[in-house]
């Protein structure tokens, strides 16, 4: 059946297949090619959806099986390279949810479990097989190393060295996930931590992999943060905190850190200043997200912080999330009986894209430093 469907696209090219056609040459995609960034369709009202839906429609017919590519992040850096994603006319709900999202809060206290249940609960058998053995979801440092594990491992050495833990400090992590950074910095800097995670299967997890350390997990908002601390980090945590809520989030941290302190905000960022996220992530992947801008992190601590540094290693993340798709494939047929086969195509997905997004420099990751003015200047590991 596929193969019949191939053929009657190429044979009667309709209305909207020239114009998907003629918009993906312009990155040089073809249909049906024989490059592995190109895509090859196995059902002809792939071309309606995707002009009407956009990035919603794009993702949602791949994981139906309507479309396929062998390399699904080198289609990603060339479409968003060619900046097709901002060629293709704006759809009156994307509209409207961009308009809710500057009057409504989606990342209000009810709202921000959400991605907890939706994404961080599916299941530690998955993250286990496909994370390092910290169990590390956000971005390795690859500066040195040449393979997932050293790079996180080196990434949560990068941390400490900033934050210039010393034994018997305090530190706070907020959105702690596994608990992988809270046991490296009690294990080798001998501090106190605490971490706050909207995560039960997180919760449990890095509870039971901390027995013996300095470390409390709490199940708690970050808005109800109420305790002094030494060091404060957040690691891939200030995506789903939202623009409505950026100065109560950099007013939780000033409350909560010493006078002397240090803030290390480790997060993905936007290079334009937005109010949404891509609305197929937003469904399927991270609902209630949004990526932050330079513009908006800098507006929104200004009023309690100086930034002493700023990181952009987002090139770096290819290389990670490419990692996680190996690993997360090699360990599909442990756990595929706990997921659907529309999952794995999700997930898939979800993994490629953002390393393509990443790889065409369409977003980045930085690592901030912030204090409240060091006297001297810091000097900052690299």
């Amino acid at each position: 059946m596929a193969n019949e469907c191939t053929v009657d696209v190429i044979s009667k090219p309709g209305h909207w297949l020239r114009i998907v056609q003629e918009l993906l040459s312009q990155a040089g995609i073809r249909i049906n090619g024989p490059e592995p960034w190109d895509i090859r369709v196995h059902d002809t009202r792939f071309f309606k959806r995707v002009l009407q839906q956009g990035s919603l429609g794009l993702g949602e017919s791949y994981m139906e099986g309507w479309w396929d590519c062998k390399q699904l992040d080198a289609f990603f850096d060339k479409l968003l390279r060619a900046r097709l994603d901002e060629q293709r006319p704006a759809r009156f709900a994307d509209l409207m949810r961009i308009a809710a999202a500057r009057i409504i809060n989606p990342q209000s206290r009810r709202r921000a479990w959400q991605v907890g249940e939706v994404h961080y609960d599916l299941g530690n058998d998955l993250f286990n097989r496909m994370l390092d053995p910290h169990m590390q979801y956000s971005c390795g440092y690859w500066k040195n190393a040449d393979e997932l594990c050293a790079a996180q491992e080196d990434k949560l050495a990068l941390i400490c060295e900033k934050l210039q833990l010393k034994p018997g400090m305090t530190l706070l992590d907020i959105g702690c996930g596994w608990g992988g950074l809270a046991q490296y910095a009690a294990r080798h800097y001998d501090v106190s931590v605490e971490g706050i995670t909207i995560s039960a299967e997180q919760k449990a997890y890095a509870e039971s992999h901390s027995e013996g350390l300095d470390i409390r997990i709490l199940l708690q908002d970050y808005r109800d943060l109420d305790k002094r601390y030494d060091r404060i980090v957040s690691v891939g945590m200030f995506e789903h905190v939202g623009p409505k809520n950026y100065a109560t989030y950099f007013n939780a941290v000033d409350r909560c850190l010493k006078p002397d302190g240090l803030f290390l905000l480790h997060s993905i960022g936007s290079n334009k200043t937005l109010h949404n996220v891509d609305p197929w992530i937003n469904k399927y992947i991270f609902p209630n997200g949004c990526l932050p801008s330079i513009k908006q992190i800098a507006g929104a601590s200004e009023p309690y912080f100086v930034i002493e540094d700023v990181h952009n290693f987002g090139a770096d993340y290819d290389k990670t999330l490419m990692a996680w798709h190996r690993r997360f494939n090699q360990a599909w047929p442990q756990i595929a009986g706990n997921y659907s086969t529309q999952f794995h195509r999700m997930f898939n997905y979800y993994l490629t894209a953002c390393a393509g997004a990443f790889r065409a420099r369409n977003i980045q990751l930085w690592q901030i430093v912030l204090s409240r003015g060091v006297t001297g200047g810091l000097r900052v590991a690299r």
